[in-house]
């Protein structure tokens, strides 16, 4: 039980694709004029602030190792994609995908974006949950939670103020 609990705790560490520091002036990509829709990821950070000044929904952002991250690949299959999680999602988030893969190969940009972004919100570990609202203050903190979408949702809305999970 106890190493289960470390488990939980600790999430996957970046291994084969160690995070390393960015340099010291990072462009993010800039966003296209993209048609939003609702309860789907996104990858782009700015577009992310942006969605959520506009909806007055805060984000979540998923850190994962998605092709490598045993973790991770619960918390997709369990929750991520389960029609409870995304009926939630739809109507009171934004989703982004923060990724560090292992095997797939992000455009530089991307990546060193990404990078960024670990870095500014110190993530240490995947798969690593923020809820952050458009002025990029952080919410709530959180990972793999046992239990599936239902249980998650919840969860994100105990983590939730009342006034920014309920639209």
């Amino acid at each position: 039980m106890l190493l289960l609990s470390m488990v939980l705790i600790v999430g996957c560490q970046a291994e084969d694709t160690e995070m390393k520091p960015a340099e010291a002036e990072v462009q993010m990509p800039e966003s296209a004029e993209i048609t939003y829709e609702p309860g789907t990821w996104i990858s782009d950070y700015q577009l992310a602030l942006s969605l959520s000044e506009e909806l007055g929904r805060p984000v979540l952002i998923n850190f994962t190792g998605s092709d490598w991250c045993q973790w991770c690949f619960r918390l997709r299959d369990e929750v991520f994609s389960q029609q409870e999680f995304l009926d939630y999602a739809g109507s009171n988030l934004i989703l982004l995908t923060i990724d560090f893969p292992s095997k797939k190969k992000l455009p530089p940009a991307e990546a060193q974006a990404n990078q960024a972004l670990a870095e500014q919100f110190g993530i240490q570990g995947f798969p690593t949950i923020l809820l952050i609202n458009s002025q990029e203050d952080v919410i709530a903190q959180t990972g793999y939670q046992q239990g599936g979408a239902g249980a998650y949702v919840q969860h994100l809305q105990d983590l939730l103020p009342a006034n920014q999970s309920d639209e």
